[in-house]
């Protein structure tokens, strides 16, 4: 929003802007911040920035934990949100150094920018462009609770069809189960708030190309925006998670981005769509090639696709992701790419025709992501798929023009499959990492870290009764 400090303390002061809220996130994705009176926005404040804990952001320990917020005043926009006026800002992580301060490694838009300079270092291109798809669910209800005697959770939504024999008021509009895919209204309810939450979008710079009603009936929805660089959407993916769920709750609703909310419906996926420009000319644009898809394209593609496992691990880093990649709910399972099948890991749109438009979508990542790291992940296989030229072809994983649901077991085990947990997934972390490194774009101990925080979210999670357990063994 702004270039100078001068622009942004002009603009506080013609717009009676009282706070400033540092939009900072963890490791993990979270999202956290930190407010100062705008008095404070200074020249010092964006020497000095603002202490704070780095250990509480899973980023370093106790006994070295002091770092420092300093604002990036490009990102500055006004919360619409927020009681009082306030003007939010992204912050960048610094390490407290002298003769001054410098960019801490692991700082998740410090990665980001490392990627993209890295890509413009090996002269393969230089611009990197996506566009994900937001995926989520917006209920009217859920509670849950975890205890040593009780585990549970409660989720409703008006519109579900489990609410069709509510006998106290009920206007017999609802979404029949797997069938909400563009659904009009009125059995569409949620068209009104996914309008206003689109209109904050553009307010805040985030160019929407559609929304519509997805298809699991109790409130899934999506989101799709227009393209940008990689630090850029990694940025408007935090906004955008920011202003869906702060939109929910002041209309009385809540939203989650979880894979997987609940059984038996299609599940929330983060599809990620790219393609790379050298001088403002697209690379992947073929008319001869398979799909009209570049060789360079496919070498990308090529990749993603070796390295796919190992991906998993920061495009799928949560236990509830492996919930989703099954079978059934369009969610992809196997390591492959075609055009038109959203059943591979990598989709070709038919419909992307012009060269400037042509890409492919990366279909298994989710937005309990950080996305700051799953989109450097990404990028960085691909620039390996071009450095190392890795036809997928070749390789084996395709192009699969039929439904890979529906093949035989026997060819089943001839196709590489995602892995099924989040155990295996940094299992292949840990096998599969070096291409993250190049350029040091993914520091080593990031990495360790990542590793070790996930196994402990696994660990738990492997270790807590499931109510399911109760109906499948209590009898034995």
């Amino acid at each position: 929003m702004f270039k100078t400090l001068d622009e942004a303390v002009i603009f506080c002061e013609e717009n009676d802007i009282q706070m400033v809220d540092f939009m900072m996130l963890d490791i993990n994705g979270r999202q956290k911040h930190l407010t100062i009176p705008v008095g404070r926005l200074d020249e010092s404040l964006m020497w000095d920035g603002i202490g704070f804990d780095a250990s509480n952001y899973g980023f370093a320990p106790v006994e070295s934990s002091d770092m420092v917020f300093i604002p990036d005043l490009s990102t500055a926009y006004v919360d619409p949100f927020a009681e009082v006026p306030t003007l939010a800002v992204i912050g960048d992580v610094y390490v407290i150094a002298l003769p001054e301060n410098q960019r801490f490694d692991q700082d998740p838009r410090n990665v980001a920018v490392h990627a993209e300079e890295y890509l413009i270092s090996t002269g393969i291109a230089d611009e990197f462009r996506i566009g994900p798809e937001f995926e989520f669910h917006v209920f009217d209800h859920v509670s849950y609770e975890n205890l040593p005697n009780s585990v549970k959770f409660k989720i409703d939504v008006e519109q579900a069809e489990w609410n069709m024999g509510d006998g106290e008021f009920n206007l017999g509009y609802k979404i029949p189960k797997k069938s909400g895919y563009h659904a009009a209204p009125p059995l569409d309810r949620l068209h009104g708030f996914r309008s206003r939450v689109a209109v904050l979008m553009e307010e805040m710079g985030i160019a929407v190309k559609y929304h519509h009603h997805e298809v699991g009936g109790p409130g899934q929805i999506e989101l799709e925006v227009e393209f940008g660089g990689l630090r850029e959407m990694a940025d408007k993916t935090m906004m955008t998670k920011y202003l869906v769920k702060n939109q929910a709750v002041s209309e009385g609703r809540t939203a989650t981005f979880m894979p997987k909310p609940m059984f038996g419906e299609a599940g929330n996926g983060m599809h990620v769509h790219m393609h790379l420009f050298k001088n403002g000319e697209p690379l992947f644009y073929d008319e001869g090639g398979y799909s009209q898809l570049s060789e360079l394209a496919h070498w990308f593609m090529g990749g993603l696709l070796k390295h796919a496992r190992a991906l998993c691990a920061f495009t799928n880093p949560s236990t509830n992701s492996y919930k989703r990649l099954v079978p059934g709910y369009e969610a992809p399972v196997t390591i492959g790419y075609a055009t038109s099948n959203r059943s591979s890991v990598i989709r070709i749109p038919a419909y992307a025709k012009d060269p400037d438009k042509k890409r492919f979508e990366l279909r298994n990542p989710d937005a309990t992501c950080n996305p700051y790291y799953a989109y450097s992940a990404i990028l960085m296989a691909g620039i390996d798929g071009v450095i190392n030229e890795i036809n997928p072809s070749d390789e084996g994983f395709g192009p699969y023009d039929f439904n890979l649901y529906d093949i035989s077991e026997e060819e089943k085990a001839k196709i590489t499959q995602l892995p099924r947990t989040l155990d295996e997934a940094l299992d292949a972390l840990e096998a599969d990492c070096d291409f993250l490194k190049a350029g040091n774009v993914f520091p080593e101990k990031l990495i360790e870290i990542w590793i070790k925080k996930r196994r402990e979210d696994a660990a738990r999670y492997n270790t807590i009764v499931q109510p399911i357990e109760y109906e499948m063994y209590y009898d034995l």
